[in-house]
């Protein structure tokens, strides 16, 4: 993030990143999926297009991992649209970080909240 004001919510994280309040910093990490379906991978995860998405093939949890060099983040914005995947779309979502897998403290679970 460039600066350290507090980012309202809901605001439009491109928007953002256009005005230079927040810096996207994914290119610069490694990504991993716990599995995915063939064409459904991290390229879709990433790839800014609403239409194409990330889909797990294997049992819960569902993980992907962001691993990246020494990082101060501020904001997460994940897009899930209920309307579109219903069954697929996550009721809660655990945020971790650590120096490696085997050390990984939860910081926040949150529930979504769905909007219909």
């Amino acid at each position: 993030m460039a600066t350290a004001a507090k980012t309202p919510p809901g605001a439009d994280p491109k928007q953002l990143e256009r005005t230079g309040t927040v810096r996207e910093i994914g290119a610069q990490a490694v990504w991993s999926l716990s599995s995915c379906k063939p064409g459904f991978g991290v390229d879709q995860l990433r790839d800014d297009n609403l239409e194409t998405y990330w889909q797990s093939d294997g049992s819960q949890p569902h993980l992907f991992r962001v691993l990246t060099r020494k990082t101060t983040v501020k904001m997460l914005c994940i897009y899930a649209d209920y309307k579109s995947d219903e069954s697929y779309t996550p009721s809660k979502i655990s945020v971790r970080v650590g120096n490696n897998f085997h050390n990984l403290l939860e910081l926040r679970v949150r529930s979504l909240i769905l909007i219909i």
